[in-house]
């Protein structure tokens, strides 16, 4: 039996970039949440945030697990 070998990337550099783009803007403190506004300061938070956008834009990223 022959392994399904995986295609490349899971996530596209098109992502990867909207994550960083996150988290320097957590980093300096400008990062804000977007139904209440308030500051994120959770690195896991920003990460979310970063993807969604990415999503939205079209890039490539797995689907949510939830």
């Amino acid at each position: 039996m022959s392994r399904k070998k995986s295609s490349g990337r899971k996530y596209s550099k098109k992502a990867a970039q909207a994550v960083k783009r996150e988290m320097h803007a957590m980093k300096r403190g400008t990062l804000k949440s977007g139904r209440s506004g308030k500051k994120v300061k959770s690195r896991t938070q920003a990460i979310a945030i970063g993807l969604s956008e990415a999503r939205r834009s079209g890039a490539k990223v797995p689907k949510k697990k939830s």
